[in-house]
């Protein structure tokens, strides 16, 4: 079978950052699917279920209910691999047009007090899988060693 282009990149050199995964065309209009790399993979620890699951709920919820972006939100979800998560937007952007708006997201994360959004049996699937202290934790961490000092290499995938 042939490789899907997400498993040409050569994660032995990918660094954490924000990258244009893939664009496609869809009813007319750009998807933009990008990849929000939050660990260096196989190289570092990969986020826990629970932290990853909690910042997938308080990322959709903030993005979604951004005046600004909320109409352009297709999708915001965990990798499989645990080293970050995928956002589509609707319309053709580059890495370098998100990076305010993840430095506002995960500000939002590290910065949350209260009860995580749709963290109830009657609204999630897995309910108890939440872990509020490390999805702050890593969401800082994420934004003041990556996304508040962004360089062009944790903007672009690197060279095979």
């Amino acid at each position: 079978m042939k490789k899907i282009p997400s498993f040409t990149i050569d994660h032995l050199k990918l660094l954490r950052g924000i990258y244009v995964s893939r664009k496609d065309e869809v009813g007319g209009e750009v998807v933009t699917t990008f990849d929000i790399r939050m660990k260096e993979p196989n190289n570092e620890p990969a986020l826990g279920q629970g932290a990853i699951h909690t910042i997938e709920h308080l990322a959709a919820t903030y993005l979604r209910n951004r005046a600004d972006w909320a109409d352009k939100i297709v999708y915001w979800g965990p990798m499989g691999c645990l080293t970050g998560n995928y956002l589509l937007l609707k319309g053709d952007f580059t890495s370098k047009d998100i990076v305010p708006l993840m430095q506002d997201t995960f500000r939002f994360v590290a910065e949350f007090e209260g009860d995580v959004p749709g963290a109830a049996p009657q609204d999630c699937g897995n309910y108890l899988l939440h872990d509020l202290p490390m999805a702050k934790w890593e969401s800082a961490k994420y934004l003041h060693e990556v996304l508040e000092v962004i360089k062009p290499e944790n903007l672009n995938y690197p060279q095979k």
